[in-house]
């Protein structure tokens, strides 16, 4: 099957060991969260459009963000960019709930039609940006799309001790971050170069 073949040399030899991580994307199926003229090449290394210039992750990144959090059963995850639906699905199998923030009315009609089986992922229609602060704090938070700096708004709605994963940079050049919140201060971790379509939203005022 494509999809263990893409755990195996895609995740595990990439370095990805969080056992759950590796479970939840060997039993969502990926295929369903591309257009259909895009399924053939759904479990290849690369990322794909979904629609309104926007991508799906190719599958080695949504591994690591996935990782990167620590997510527990008992955790509440945010995800700013829903795109597609694919990352949610994944977070949904790993955490207790999932809130999913989509900006473009077209993708996220489409995301709550396919998700409608992930019983605790709840969809938002806004700026995602400025996160979800009626639903704050959250255990971990990740950020699908590449922002000109960190959102202080996303700092704010975390929990003590929480984690968020987002890539930074322009256009030529981002680095993708994991951020750990202790009391006002934020560690940072560098997890590499990526290069994600650009965060759209009010932040870039703060």
């Amino acid at each position: 099957m494509k999809r263990l073949s893409m755990v195996e040399d895609q995740l595990q030899k990439s370095g990805i060991e969080d056992k759950r991580v590796l479970e939840a994307m060997r039993e969502v199926p990926r295929h369903l969260f591309v257009p259909e003229d895009m399924r053939k090449h759904a479990y290849e290394p690369t990322p794909l459009p979904v629609g309104d210039k926007q991508t799906i992750s190719q599958p080695y990144i949504v591994g690591l963000m996935s990782e990167a959090l620590a997510i527990k059963p008992e955790d509440t995850i945010l995800e700013i960019g829903t795109g597609s639906g694919y990352q949610a699905a994944i977070i949904s199998l790993l955490a207790k709930t999932v809130h999913t923030i989509e900006r473009h009315q077209s993708l996220y009609t489409k995301a709550k039609k396919i998700l409608k089986g992930y019983k605790n992922v709840i969809l938002h229609h806004s700026d995602g940006s400025l996160g979800l602060p009626s639903h704050a704090p959250f255990d971990g938070i990740i950020v699908t799309a590449a922002a000109t700096h960190f959102p202080r708004a996303l700092g704010e709605q975390l929990k003590e001790s929480g984690r968020i994963c987002i890539p930074i940079g322009g256009a030529s050049w981002q680095e993708l971050f994991l951020f750990r919140k202790f009391g006002r201060e934020l560690k940072e971790y560098r997890l590499g170069s990526v290069l994600f379509v650009p965060l759209i939203g009010d932040y870039q005022r703060f």
